[in-house]
């Protein structure tokens, strides 16, 4: 019954070629793992975010790969696998044979594990598997900061599957300032990143400035600097980062992240485009 409740999952996706197949797979394992954490102590300690967030709780039209999450409050004393450790038990109700290893390093702020699992693509039926094999082993990474940047908002969502459990998120102003975060201080180019920017310029969604203050006075290029962080600034800065960018590159990143009918779109990135999106960013 539980490898069944993963199937109907799965064909609910539509998916249209191998690499789609994998990617619902993982997005599904994503949803069972929040859900387990939900049963947990976790969220009174930690928030949701990222890619992953946005995609499941917010509506992102693209796939993401990993679980991001940052704490409420500064504890360098956290330790992820207890709550890890919950999360296994959960998965093998649903058929799962799961290996969680956790690659935390003491004195490293953010918190890291690996799920890892190869045991579910030989029950499940795959539409589009690859002649060369079955699906491969889905691999999640876990990350939590546990000094993250101060001032997010945050808020409660729902997930309802495999059951009805809580989720605490960072709202939608922060997610992006968080985004900018990465936009400004990322040493090389993630097609993703824009791709979301694309979403939140759309969506008029507003910057949390005190958020992505904290953020950028954190390890960067603006470490401990007292910035004035305000919509001027970010237009100006952003502008520079926009022209500066190799669009065929940064296509390719998020091309498999995407389904087959939404690739033509990314054919239109460019500086042009960009630069139009970034006027529609508010105070």
């Amino acid at each position: 019954m539980s490898v069944k409740l993963i199937q109907d999952r799965l064909d609910s996706y539509h998916c249209q070629s191998s690499i789609e197949e994998e990617h619902a797979v993982r997005e599904i394992t994503q949803e069972v793992a929040l859900a387990a954490l939900g049963r947990t102590e976790f969220f009174k300690h930690a928030v949701f975010q990222g890619g992953t967030c946005l995609r499941i709780l917010y509506g992102l039209n693209r796939f993401s790969e990993d679980l991001d999450f940052l704490l409420r409050e500064a504890n360098r004393d956290f330790e992820l696998q207890p709550h890890l450790h919950a999360v296994s038990g959960e998965f093998k109700a649903y058929g799962y044979d799961v290996e969680i290893v956790d690659r935390s390093k003491p004195g490293i702020a953010v918190r890291k594990a690996f799920l890892k699992e190869d045991s579910l693509g030989k029950v499940l039926q795959l539409r589009h598997a690859d002649k060369s094999g079955p699906l491969r082993k889905i691999r999640i990474k876990f990350e939590v900061d546990t000094n993250p940047p101060l001032g997010t908002g945050m808020e409660i969502k729902y997930v309802d599957f495999p059951f009805v459990s809580s989720v605490t998120v960072q709202d939608k102003p922060s997610l992006f300032a968080g985004k900018l975060h990465a936009l400004l201080c990322r040493e090389y180019v993630k097609g993703r990143d824009w791709y979301d920017f694309l979403w939140y310029t759309s969506q008029e969604v507003r910057i949390n400035y005190g958020f992505l203050s904290s953020a950028l006075r954190q390890p960067g290029p603006w470490q401990h600097q007292e910035v004035q962080v305000d919509l001027k600034w970010c237009l100006e800065h952003l502008e520079s980062k926009i022209r500066s960018v190799h669009w065929p590159e940064a296509r390719e990143d998020i091309r498999r992240f995407v389904k087959a009918g939404e690739q033509p779109s990314l054919e239109l990135w460019s500086t042009d485009l960009f630069l139009s999106q970034l006027r529609k960013i508010k105070g």
